[in-house]
């Protein structure tokens, strides 16, 4: 068991892979690039793959879930998806596990090169969303089982082949971050239904919402270097503070959750008309949320700036702990906010409701 596990956790079987998929490294060809692509398939199939643990998947596909299929389907994946972002992004600084060596390894990506790799975050994320999206819809929708079973297990191995591709984690790694996340769905399942009128009902939800994620965010583990992982971490919890007072609000003025009341459209019969308010709901959403990201980003800056005094282009001033959690904390918790709240009011006044 021993020597099976320390070749899952060496870097030989993720090179291996990768000569398989056709990424080899420039000096083994000679050549001045950093690597040599030759199958351009896998290339381009895992680098869309990796986009879906990234920013820029979470920020459209979680509002566009809220926008336009179920609100109870984002509440129950978004919640899930801090709590299994957290307890990963943490596990990574406690254990302090390298990631795969570069040579042998290929890495295609460096921002991340900075963080420790066991657990992969985004087998984690991937298992996480996928999963619970088919659990939280299965019973509330017709459509085969074994379909959505087959679409989360492409979708959540495929991230999970992009992070050995990218040369980013090791196979443990990403073994790893799948099956916790597999058993904190297991443990979670239990209490969602609970967890979720909770959150949606009690009058204490929007403090504990703010306050616990930042007392989290304060404590994060401290490391002998900056790592990116709290930065991320705050993002993340961020993100999910927010939504979750837009959720707390809406039960509360909007439109009760335990009603029967629907502003969403589920899963309907295509039609043009659907496809239509669809994607102008997509659209204008997403519009406003890049723009509250934008904004914020630039109005807590300034104002952080101005109360630090420091400039500008100042990384590391920004990477300070009394920077770095409120800036990215109350940006995404803004986000958050606006995606769950100020997005469908807009939709309602645009007539998209």
């Amino acid at each position: 068991m021993a020597r099976l596990l320390g070749t899952l956790r060496s870097s030989q079987p993720v090179a291996r892979f990768q000569r398989c998929c056709g990424l080899f490294p420039a000096a083994e060809e000679g050549g001045g690039d950093p690597y040599i692509v030759k199958n351009y398939f896998y290339y381009y199939l895992f680098k869309f793959s990796a986009a879906l643990g990234e920013e820029i998947f979470y920020i459209t596909f979680l509002p566009f879930t809220y926008w336009n299929i179920d609100h109870s389907v984002s509440r129950r994946m978004i919640i899930i998806w801090s709590i299994v972002m957290y307890i990963g992004q943490v596990s990574k600084d406690i254990l302090k596990w390298p990631r795969p060596l570069s040579p042998p390894v290929v890495k295609l990506e460096m921002r991340t090169d900075a963080e420790y790799g066991m657990p992969s975050t985004h087998a984690m994320a991937a298992t996480a969303i996928s999963f619970s999206f088919l659990i939280a819809t299965v019973n509330q929708y017709k459509y085969p089982f074994e379909l959505g079973l087959v679409a989360a297990f492409v979708f959540s191995t495929l991230v999970c082949l992009s992070r050995l591709y990218t040369g980013m984690h090791t196979v443990l790694d990403v073994i790893g971050g799948a099956l916790i996340s597999a058993v904190l769905l297991v443990l979670l399942y239990p209490a969602w239904d609970m967890i979720d009128h909770s959150l949606l009902t009690s009058p204490f939800c929007p403090l504990l919402s703010i306050v616990v994620p930042l007392i989290l965010c304060y404590n994060y583990p401290k490391l002998d270097y900056y790592s990116p992982t709290r930065g991320d971490t705050t993002t993340i919890l961020g993100a999910g503070a927010g939504a979750t007072v837009g959720f707390w609000l809406n039960n509360q003025y909007v439109a009760p959750a335990y009603t029967g009341e629907n502003l969403q459209l589920g899963f309907p019969l295509i039609t043009s008309k659907i496809v239509v308010v669809v994607l102008a709901r997509f659209f204008v959403g997403i519009f406003v949320v890049l723009l509250t990201r934008q904004l914020m980003k630039s109005v807590v800056l300034g104002m952080l700036r101005y109360r630090y005094k420091f400039p500008i282009g100042d990384l590391e001033a920004r990477r300070r702990l009394e920077v770095e959690v409120p800036y990215k904390f109350i940006t995404y918790s803004s986000v958050g906010f606006s995606a769950t709240v100020i997005v469908p009011l807009l939709h309602k006044l645009l007539g998209l409701m």
